[in-house]
Formats: structure tokens, sequence, C-alpha cells
């Protein structure tokens, strides 16, 4: 069975390791942890599945890329990369501007957050599913 190469990119060390033991309960994942958006990128000749990228990522570093910026540069060089966004803030003006940038999806950094990112990629495993056996490949949309 292949996993799905998930990257977790977070600046909050215990979130970060909190996110690694919630997807290695699942047998499906192989996880890879990165605390700035530039380890991230460095690593991104392994070609993840899914990355799940926090949007402050100066916690270590003041002067590291942000979510948004670290996002960009993903799409830039692997546009088909799904990217699920997670933030502390829950601004809708935030997560309507990363979703017009075509991120998968935007969950907040709250009680329910563990279960709405299964949630995303249970949904963009069955959209991968569906383009496979249809033959259709466009780019995901949502």
């Amino acid at each position: 069975m292949n996993k799905t190469k998930l990257f977790l990119v977070d600046d909050d060390a215990v979130f970060l390791k909190l996110l690694e033991i919630e997807f290695l309960k699942d047998d499906c994942f192989s996880v890879q942890t990165f605390a700035t958006g530039e380890l991230c990128i460095e690593n991104l000749s392994k070609q993840p599945d899914v990355i799940i990228l926090d949007y402050n990522l100066d916690g270590i570093d003041k002067n590291a890329m942000n979510g948004m910026a670290t996002f960009d540069k993903i799409k830039a060089i692997y546009p088909h990369i799904p990217i699920v966004i997670l933030s502390s803030q829950d601004e809708i003006d935030l997560a309507v501007n990363f979703i017009s940038h075509k991120a998968f999806d935007f969950v907040v950094k709250n009680d329910s957050a563990f279960m709405r990112i299964k949630k995303a990629l249970l949904l963009l495993s069955v959209t991968k599913k569906l383009q496979r056996n249809s033959g259709f490949s466009a780019e995901i949309q949502v």
C-alpha cells in the first residue's frame, strides 16, 4: 500500500509534534516535519502528496518566511501539491485570500483542527481517486 507523503510545517514545536503523532497513528501516512517554511522548501524534491502549512512561521526566527510567502514559493515550484493552511487567526479575509490562491483548505487552530484537517485529507483522497478512475486530470478546484 502506498502511503500518502505528508509534510507538516509549523514553528510551534508542541503543535507540530501533536500533528505528527495524530497522523502517525494512521498507517496510511508517511510524515516529515519542518519548523520553517525554508526547510520545507529545501525538501520539496521529495515531492510530498500534501502539505499542512502554518500561516505564522516566525516563532523561531523573526526573519523566517511567513506562511503566505512559503505557500507562494511552493506553488511556484510545484503548483500541483495540495496545501492545507493552518492558522490561529480566524479572519475570513485571510482564509479567502489563501483559497483564492488555490489553497486546498484553510483550518483554524482550535479544538476541531485535527478533525478538520483529516476531513480535508479525506476529501482530497476521494477527489484524486475519482479523477484517476474517470481519467479526468484537471487541477483540483475547491
